[in-house]
């Protein structure tokens, strides 16, 4: 269950007056657990590229801190399993000394590990998981939703094309809670934007034959076939509708969440035109390119997605905010998260709201055409920045109870 994956860093540039005493540190170490889906579904979105990631950030954390630290990363494969997730947090932070979580997709999992890391009074740095309970109605003083939620993967990608003339709708959904996050905020945002949805069908997680869902969306006559899944599920579905004909009689395919591994497996010549929304691209600047170097280098030539990202940039920031407080204690770190704007080279200026969302910039991007695409990974062109403010929906709709409503 637990992968035999142990990283220790320690700096020893001697200890600074405003540097961390190893007293205020539980048991003298800052160990962070990176949770996700290392052989499943999600693996390529996740799985050990979010570890690089996380040792990624311990690094450039040390060589930038004027204190002596000891920090610790492992991980551990949760197979997508709300129960099993649940266990590995209870026995990480009851037995393993863990101090803060990592990642965790499959938002069942997520919100399973999110209520462990409340009782136990840790932290969680949610960067997979995304539905919106997270930062809504089962929002936590002890976790921040890092990278994105299903708002903005419905709402970036649904405006978009709604605007283009794909007024009517018919959705494929995950059957489990990043689904039906998803399924409730596109199907409120096609509504808004003046669209119909004509149909929804949810499909359990790692389905192999999507023929009879795909024919259901076929019928309805819908413009605009919406993928509310992710990982292998996602260039499954996307396959098996280009054998069905689907585009080719006058459907298109929206996915909301799209990420680089997946335009990988599919080949371009499959994926192109596809729309969606993403919170980073590897090659949107100097400082993302650069970082994405590194990272290749650690990977076997395997490219970040967007999670890789967010699990540097969730670390980094949870080091440097122990750092500031001189303590490991989860609450009190996520308050410090909360109370300082941050940055770092991957995407820009970060705030995190009093429901836990991690605001930064976001993009909606189209696949390239075979002839756009001039590099290896040269996949996505972007057609809009998503300024930070306007990746979430409104702090005055949170049902969080951590939100004081006027």
């Amino acid at each position: 269950m637990q992968r035999k994956l142990v990283r220790t860093l320690v700096v020893a540039l001697g200890l600074a007056a405003a540097g961390i005493a190893h007293a205020q540190v539980s048991d003298d170490v800052v160990r962070l657990g990176v949770m996700n889906d290392m052989a499943g579904p999600y693996s390529d979105v996740t799985g050990v590229g979010s570890v690089i990631a996380a040792e990624m950030a311990v690094e450039d954390f040390l060589k930038e801190s004027a204190s002596k630290l000891k920090i610790e990363v492992i991980s551990a494969d949760h197979q997508n399993k709300a129960d099993l997730a649940a266990n590995i947090a209870r026995k990480w932070y009851d037995a393993d000394g863990v101090d803060a979580i990592v990642d965790v997709p499959a938002s069942s999992a997520g919100l399973a590990v999110n209520e462990v890391t409340r009782d136990k009074g840790k932290a969680f740095l949610a960067v997979g998981s995304g539905t919106t309970e997270l930062s809504g109605k089962s929002c936590s003083p002890n976790t921040v939703q890092w990278l994105y939620d299903t708002w903005l993967q419905a709402n970036g990608t649904a405006t978009s094309i709604l605007n283009q003339g794909g007024d009517t709708w018919f959705l494929l959904v995950a059957d489990y809670a990043y689904g039906y996050s998803l399924e409730k905020e596109a199907s409120q945002g096609v509504k808004e934007n003046g669209g119909k949805m004509l149909g929804t069908v949810r499909v359990p997680l790692g389905t192999p034959d999507y023929s009879s869902f795909l024919l259901q969306a076929q019928a309805s006559k819908a413009k605009i076939i919406g993928l509310g899944n992710a990982g292998g599920d996602t260039i499954n579905s996307i396959k098996q509708a280009a054998e069905f004909g689907i585009v080719q009689g006058g459907q298109n395919i929206a996915a909301f969440l799209l990420l680089l591994p997946d335009i990988h497996g599919l080949g371009l010549e499959a994926a192109q035109g596809l729309l969606t929304t993403v919170s980073f691209y590897w090659d949107l600047n100097e400082g993302t390119r650069a970082w994405t170097k590194r990272f290749v280098e650690r990977s076997d030539g395997k490219y970040p997605t967007m999670v890789h990202a967010g699990s540097y940039s969730a670390v980094l920031n949870y080091l440097r905010a122990v750092e500031a407080i001189g303590s490991d204690d989860g609450t009190r770190v996520i308050a410090e998260l909360k109370k300082t704007r941050r940055s770092d080279p991957l995407f820009g200026e970060i705030t995190v709201r009093a429901d836990g969302r991690a605001l930064h910039d976001a993009y909606l991007v189209q696949v390239k055409t075979p002839n756009e695409s001039k590099y290896p990974y040269d996949y996505f062109k972007v057609l809009e920045t998503i300024p930070g403010e306007k990746t979430a929906a409104p702090l005055g709709d949170s049902q969080c109870p951590l939100v004081t409503k006027s």
